[in-house]
């Protein structure tokens, strides 16, 4: 039976863990105004939580083709903060590591399960990210490079289940 109440979450995540993850407030749309003080706390979160990425620079902003994302706004703030970013391809068929490793994962273990309210929503799925395994997401980002080879050897031709057409 499926919840009467709905939340939008925004995660990001590395190939050890989750970095910064937060809900969209009810009745709030992701607008490029909206997105650049995500990526604020993001910096923010990345500073605290991986120093050494922060200090060295090893880190990548992956995005997908969302209005948001592509916003001047959004551009000129990763441009002033010297945040390195890999957009994705038009139309490319390569989905974000979330779209098939950890949302299909949050899905699964709280499918099924009825919610009364955001807040008990919110409150089992930061609890079920948090359990997530550092192996959980190494795995995923396994998938994602097996992903991203299987587009670069299709040559931009639609390829589906793996195999090229």
């Amino acid at each position: 039976m499926k919840s009467n109440v709905k939340t939008v979450l925004i995660a990001f995540f590395d190939i050890d863990r989750l970095v910064h993850y937060e809900y969209v407030p009810r009745g709030r749309t992701v607008n490029k105004e909206f997105y650049k003080t995500v990526l604020q706390r993001l910096r923010d979160a990345l500073r605290r939580h991986r120093p050494e990425k922060w200090r060295s620079g090893n880190w990548i902003l992956r995005r997908d083709n969302a209005p948001a994302h592509r916003a001047v706004t959004k551009n000129e703030f990763v441009a002033k903060h010297n945040i390195p970013s890999l957009p994705q391809p038009p139309y490319s068929p390569d989905p974000a590591p979330c779209d098939f490793s950890l949302f299909p994962q949050l899905k699964k273990i709280m499918k099924g399960r009825r919610f009364d309210d955001v807040e008990e929503i919110e409150a089992n799925t930061s609890r079920q990210m948090r359990a997530i395994t550092e192996s959980d997401y190494q795995r995923c980002f396994g998938r994602w490079q097996e992903r991203w080879n299987k587009c670069i050897q299709a040559q931009g031709h639609y390829f589906e289940g793996g195999k090229t057409n």
